[in-house]
């Protein structure tokens, strides 16, 4: 692992170092010259630049001077280098007039150039003398289209006129919404074009190199699916758009007619940045569960910066210049960084070198900005390196992510595998010590089993042996019920059963169904409606159903105590009282013995009286009387 990570950062040194040489090779350090009030154009150089501090200039405060002004020899002499000037001193609010004095030499083989170094300038008057003296006037900066340029050059150009041997004067009214860094190249034609290729070669390396680092982590993302890669690819992009807006490509290629999006677009490019660059650090870092300050620190401050854009897109475009809390989050990033790589989280060490580089470039960046370092070419491009370095280190972070993610799941693999195997080997066992117990039972089993069948053959010559003897009780209990049921009519023909005796016979609902039950149905079933004898149980208590034409049948149905809506047993007894004993009993007699009413008793025996005299013959007897078949209505 380590010999990988020693590896990776010689590889990413070599690029460095690469990078470095041909950014030097091409573009050379320029010759930044002490202040001269006058500089005289000599074949043997082939560039001069000018910073702020070694031009002279005149600071207007009141905005109202015209060139006109500025021209006269009395006002000349407000035209003043102040060595003490830098960037950092230039107000928006106020007009800067900047003179330049070039003496010519006739006998020059080259084409001489005078260039600003600043795109983001919003705009530039340029006064210079033509052929016959008189000054002409030139409008430059990014509050103009992109097509007003002497060259498609990212750059601002002028020609220099070097046909007449005289010190010509060169004055700049520059007005800018945001710091200007006021810088003047003089170079030969020759030494643009060298440059300006080479720029634009490195541009093109800086640019493809993003395209390819994005489409490399798309393509891990559509093997893995995680969102981090598209928030990265998103941050990268936008890396590569902010700094095309600050390099002015992003202006020629894209929105070359739109001066007025210069002024947004690095706003809005730097949210975007933020924006992502949280997004990405939230879910690679997985800070919710291992650092749940740090994730809402980050939240909070994504949220204030979004308040910020959103007040600059809506309300006041001032606040896209409100630049300096940018760094919050970014530190907010890095100490989340760093704070996890010191608990020992190993995918955290590509991440924390990454912004470790980013802060190194910004630092230069912000040094060179306040003129606490000379500026060089490669000071001015130190920001995009640190980009690029750092796109290159979060790359390598999260292929490291993943290389620790799969040993951990190599390491869980070939847990699980030993697991698997403990388990395999566990099993085996327990079924080796089933399969000696299932013999056993088995083997007691059969024993039972033996035991069972000879138990049951017992009991199967016990249920014959019981069979026989139920035989033997069927028949002598038929004799039984034929000697009861003789019992029975003898008693009550005796006509001289008193209420106990009766109650004695027919003690309850139960016996006296059995006896109906027994005189409808003893020597035979036949169903009323259809005449056959097949029938099976009803639905009640001593009920049964054909079983042709499924007509029901209750045990009082056909007879005299039909539809009765009083206890059985009493009318039974009301029935032998009132036709079958000598001596009559009142109504009043039964009604008290019965617990019934008068009239109840009334009905029922009229009742029978209609069905004796109805079926004639004389006096029925006992069973004769019961199954005698109700009226018709």
């Amino acid at each position: 692992m380590h010999i990988r990570i020693r590896l990776r950062m010689a590889v990413l040194l070599k690029l460095f170092h690469l990078l470095v040489f041909l950014l030097v090779a091409a573009l050379g350090f320029g010759q930044r010259i002490s202040g001269e009030a006058t500089l005289r154009i000599d074949d043997n150089w082939n560039e001069r630049i000018y910073a702020i501090d070694q031009l002279e200039f005149f600071e207007d405060s009141s905005n109202s001077l015209v060139f006109e002004d500025i021209i006269k020899v009395p006002f000349q002499q407000n035209f003043k280098i102040n060595a003490n000037f830098s960037k950092n001193d230039f107000n928006t609010a106020y007009t800067y007039w900047v003179k330049l004095s070039i003496a010519n030499t006739t006998d020059s083989d080259k084409k001489w150039l005078l260039e600003f170094y600043d795109q983001s300038i919003d705009k530039i008057e340029a006064y210079f003398p033509g052929e016959d003296g008189i000054y002409q006037r030139r409008f430059m900066g990014d509050n103009f289209p992109f097509s007003n340029r002497l060259f498609n050059h990212k750059n601002f150009q002028l020609e220099i006129p070097n046909d007449q041997d005289r010190i010509e004067n060169f004055y700049f009214k520059i007005n800018s919404s945001q710091k200007a860094d006021i810088r003047i190249a003089v170079r030969s034609l020759d030494r643009f074009i060298h440059y300006a290729l080479s720029e634009y070669f490195l541009f093109g390396l800086f640019y493809g190199m993003i395209l390819i680092i994005a489409f490399y982590n798309f393509l891990i993302f559509l093997a893995v699916r995680e969102m981090k890669y598209i928030y990265y690819i998103l941050y990268i992009l936008s890396v590569g758009l902010y700094a095309m807006s600050l390099d002015g490509v992003g202006f020629q290629y894209f929105w070359p007619q739109l001066p007025e999006l210069n002024f947004i677009v690095n706003g809005v490019f730097s949210f975007f940045i933020i924006f992502w660059a949280v997004l990405f650090t939230i879910r690679f870092l997985n800070t919710r569960r291992r650092a749940k300050k740090f994730h809402y620190l980050l939240w909070f401050s994504l949220f204030f910066k979004s308040l910020i854009f959103l007040t600059g897109l809506l309300i006041d475009k001032s606040y896209f210049e409100i630049s300096y809390f940018d760094l919050v989050p970014f530190l907010l990033i890095f100490s989340a960084g760093i704070y996890l790589l010191l608990k020992n989280f190993q995918a955290a060490r590509f991440f924390v070198m990454a912004y470790g580089v980013l802060f190194t470039g910004v630092f230069i960046k912000v040094l060179a900005s306040y003129a606490i370092i000379p500026h060089h070419t490669i000071i001015y491009y130190s920001l995009h390196f640190a980009f690029l370095i750092e796109m290159v280190l979060l790359s390598f972070a999260l292929g490291d992510r993943i290389r620790i993610m799969k040993e951990i799941r190599d390491k869980a693999l070939r847990r699980s595998l030993s697991q698997y195997k403990e388990n395999i080997a566990l099993k085996e066992r327990v079924n080796l010590e089933l399969e000696t117990k299932v013999r056993r039972r088995t083997t007691e089993l059969e024993k039972k089993n033996r035991l069972l069948e000879q138990y049951n053959q017992q009991l199967q010559e016990k249920d014959e042996e019981i069979k026989r003897i139920n035989n033997l009780l069927d028949k002598d209990n038929w004799k039984l019920k034929s000697s009861i049921r003789n019992s029975y009519k003898a008693r009550i023909s005796q006509q001289s059963l008193s209420r106990e005796e009766f109650a004695n016979i027919f003690p309850d609902q139960s016996a006296c169904y059995r006896y109906l039950e027994d005189l409808k149905w003893g020597r035979g079933f036949s169903c009323r409606q259809c005449g056959k004898s097949k029938f099976g149980k009803g639905p009640k208590w001593f009920s049964r159903r054909c079983s042709h034409c499924g007509h029901i049948d209750s045990v009082t149905a056909g007879t005299i105590f039909h539809g009765i809506k009083f206890p059985l047993e009493k009318a039974f007894y009301i029935l032998y009282a009132s036709f079958m004993v000598k001596e009559k009993i009142t109504l009043d007699e039964l009604s008290a013995s019965l617990n019934l009413s008068r009239n109840t008793i009334w009905a029922f025996r009229k009742k029978v009286n209609q069905k004796v005299l109805a079926a004639g013959d004389g006096q029925p007897s006992w069973e004769e009387m019961i199954l005698l078949y109700p009226l018709p209505s």
